[in-house]
């Protein structure tokens, strides 16, 4: 069950945190994994340690942002893996510039960082591999979202939660477009997740029902499901992975 053997799956944002715990997920799973990271260094740490790990993986540092560039990296993974790519998890989300703060005192000029990465990256990658997999009669896109995009706060994440909602959207859309032809579109939003850090964080964990923050791990267990042949049947969908910290 769950087994990717013979897939070749590509993970954005994936040198780091939940993204990194999606390669390695997938790859433990039979995939062969390409790590997207704007960070080359990065993006070849995580893929050494699969590799070292008995896993197939190459790194392929390029920006989302960039569609020229997303291109040549989905045409670089094709000719290492020697197919197209069969599963994309757009997991890149969070700008340089992320747009933190109450909404009042953001200049205008910071507006579009957030919604750069989320709503144009993706629809960046799924341009350069919804072809293939329509063609192919087989194909996994999986989205990674927020809470943020549908739970208002007062933390300053008026950018970040609109981008996100936006992308959601989008999503749902694709996947109605895309169905006929064996490719599932779903969108897991995270909740809080152990790379933050501070005494806010350690109030909100002691709220959260499980009484704990996100892993990359669980991050990858769920991706990995929604990225299977036994999820066919699963698309269009929004799943919250939070530890209960809201409930649908």
């Amino acid at each position: 069950m769950f087994d990717l053997s013979g897939r070749s799956a590509l993970v954005t944002g994936a040198g780091q945190n939940a993204g990194a715990g999606i390669a390695r997920a997938l790859a433990a799973q039979g995939a062969s994994v390409v790590v997207n990271d704007l960070v080359a260094e990065r993006a070849k740490t995580v893929s050494d340690e699969i590799t070292a790990s008995g896993g197939r993986a190459v790194p392929i540092a390029f920006d989302v942002t960039d569609p020229d560039a997303v291109r040549d990296g989905v045409g670089q993974a094709r000719a290492e893996f020697g197919r197209h790519i069969d599963i994309l998890v757009h997991n890149a989300g969070i700008p340089a510039d992320f747009g933190q703060g109450q909404f009042r005192t953001l200049d205008p000029a910071r507006w579009r960082g957030p919604v750069e990465i989320n709503l144009f990256g993706a629809m960046h990658c799924l341009s350069a591999v919804l072809d293939e997999m329509c063609e192919a009669g087989w194909g996994r896109i999986v989205q990674i979202s927020s809470g943020s995009a549908r739970t208002g706060s007062d933390l300053g994440l008026s950018l970040y939660g609109a981008a996100k909602s936006g992308v959601e959207g989008f999503i749902r859309h694709i996947s109605q477009e895309v169905g006929p032809f064996g490719v599932t579109v779903n969108t897991l939003a995270l909740g809080l997740q152990t790379n933050a850090a501070g005494d806010a964080t350690a109030a909100i964990a002691a709220r959260i029902p499980t009484r704990r923050l996100g892993t990359p791990e669980d991050v990858g267990a769920a991706v990995v499901y929604l990225a299977s042949a036994e999820a066919s049947w699963m698309t269009g969908q929004t799943l919250n992975l939070n530890g209960g910290s809201v409930t649908t």
